[in-house]
């Protein structure tokens, strides 16, 4: 039986002293320490949206495809290999027969086309669904238009045998893979526990990891699934994951020893973490958009001018020289430039350049001086230091520039998601980080009835161009069609962009096998420590 490390119980709604907090383990132990965050919604794969579930989820469960952390290129996993048709719309792929669940299980066809079934139907309630309306009637089966679900395009051809016909060439299909949302699930545990199924004395999982310990805001152990295929290879006999909101006490965790990888940087300490010499602060670009969601639905915000002029009346070069410090990129556009070699037009100023247009916006909708006054906006985000500064200065230039009285809501991880989710908002904080490599994976989710749709924005145009751009295999012809998308979504305004990512955390030096790339992903199964 392995002997636990004992860390000092931690209680993430407090500020809490490190005075007496002390490790007590065999030093050459392989027990990894994560700061991740906000506390996991769940870790149901067809339920969860938020990237803290994601980092565990990928340890505990393994997809057909997976990517390599270094290049990021598809490499197999429970698929050893597959073949695509001439016109890229079919895939067969041939599962290997030493994959095993948790409890010791086979991993077969039938586990993936169960799995993704379940993703699809409509009581499930996916928001990522639409990730299976790639494959043949998907979309269909989810919208409850198509009730038989044999009529999906997958099947299975035999116990380790899958076939998966597309509506469309999808170029980043095998990339796709590697989403929770298509991870497969075990179906004799799903329905005998049904929402208790993700306890850890329930779950049963196919990935390196499995779960071990869930202490709901304290922390999430996994340890080695001692059935997975590639058992050899995992280095790590523990992983824990801790739900540490506060920044502050996550940098002092990681100084006192408590953690390896802390998920941030306190934004006042970045200077001090960039002169650091030690090698331990980690900043490079990450795929991903942060921006605010306008509530489309709601008054104000179901005026195109009032958003317009909110959009243009931030100062965003001043945002991420004083305010985020983390070296990130004005939002002057959506999608990150170079995702997948595309590289969009800069369409929003970085300063306050069009701040009069903003005015005349406002005063076209009915208010500014000489007019009524906008009513107080409500700005929700999560817990989290670097989103609360954020939406102080962005409160403060929206008073100072347009005369508006913005009221901020701070709400934690799980009921901030809620409120999102259920349109219970007018403007919301959000961070999108790309599933995949492709402009897809951006303007996909403002199409109409998209689940991460927050704005709850619809336009017919902009859905038959993102449509036409489905059908197109054509490289340059693709980025086309999503240079129009983004013209129409940032003059339309149901979201707006703000700063385009950069990721800025600590890592100790005895961490290994941890490798730096735009998507962000580090599984376990490559991770080890040295002493």
């Amino acid at each position: 039986m392995l002997k636990r490390l004992i860390l000092c119980s931690l209680s993430l709604g407090l500020i809490f002293s490190f005075a007496g907090c002390t490790q007590k383990s065999n030093s050459n132990r392989q027990a990894i320490h994560i700061g991740n965050g906000g506390e996991p919604k769940d870790l149901d794969p067809h339920i969860t949206t938020g990237v803290p579930e994601h980092h565990i989820i990928q340890n505990l469960f393994e997809p057909l495809v997976s990517k390599d952390p270094r290049t990021l290129e598809p490499v197999p996993a429970v698929a050893t290999k597959w073949e695509v048709s001439k016109d890229g719309k079919k895939y067969v792929f041939h599962l290997r027969k030493e994959a095993r669940w948790s409890n010791g299980d086979p991993v077969t066809a039938q586990d993936f086309v169960y799995s993704w079934t379940r993703l699809l139907k409509p009581e499930t309630a996916a928001e990522y669904a639409y990730q299976g309306h790639y494959i043949i009637g998907g979309k269909e089966f989810n919208s409850g238009k198509l009730k038989d679900a044999s009529k999906l395009g997958i099947k299975a051809i035999d116990e380790h045998t899958i076939e998966v016909n597309l509506v469309n060439p999808t170029p980043f299909f095998l990339s796709l893979l590697y989403h929770h949302s298509l991870y497969p699930v075990h179906k004799a545990t799903v329905e005998k526990y049904g929402a208790k199924w993700t306890r850890p004395e329930n779950m049963v999982s196919n990935g390196a990891f499995k779960l071990a310990k869930w202490e709901m805001n304290k922390v999430i152990t996994l340890v080695p699934n001692p059935h997975y295929w590639d058992r050899q290879s995992v280095k790590l006999e523990e992983a824990n994951f801790y739900p540490v909101d506060n920044l502050d006490t996550e940098e002092k965790m990681f100084r006192s020893n408590t953690l390896q990888v802390t998920n941030e940087v306190p934004l006042e300490k970045l200077p001090h973490w960039r002169g650091d010499k030690t090698g331990v602060f980690q900043n490079y670009a990450y795929l991903g958009s942060y921006f605010y969601w306008f509530n489309v639905k709601k008054a104000p915000m179901d005026n195109k001018n009032v958003r317009k002029a909110l959009s243009l009346a931030i100062d965003r070069e001043r945002l991420v020289t004083f305010v985020t410090k983390g070296n990130q990129m004005p939002g002057t556009m959506y999608v990150p430039p170079g995702t997948a070699g595309y590289n969009p037009i800069p369409r929003l100023p970085k300063d306050l350049s069009r701040l009069a247009e903003a005015k005349q916006l406002l005063k076209q909708a009915g208010y500014g001086e000489g007019l009524k006054k906008l009513p107080k906006i409500e700005l929700l985000y999560n817990t989290h230091e670097g989103h609360k500064k954020i939406a102080q200065a962005i409160q403060e230039m929206w008073k100072n520039n347009l005369g508006i009285e913005v009221e901020l809501v701070n709400q934690e991880w799980k009921v901030y998601l809620d409120s999102m989710h259920t349109g219970n908002f007018q403007v919301g904080r959000m961070g999108w980080i790309g599933d995949y490599n492709d402009p897809n994976t951006f303007l996909d989710m403002v199409m109409t009835g998209n689940g991460n749709n927050l704005a709850n924005y619809s336009n017919p145009k902009y859905d038959a161009i993102m449509e036409q751009a489905a059908k197109e295999r054509d490289a340059s012809k693709r980025f086309k069609y999503f240079s129009q998308a983004e013209d129409i979504i940032l003059d339309d305004t149901p979201l707006m962009p703000i700063y385009i990512y950069t990721r800025n955390y600590l890592k100790n030096s005895s961490v290994q096998g941890w490798f730096n790339n735009i998507e962000d992903i580090h599984p376990l199964k490559y991770v080890s420590l040295t002493f």
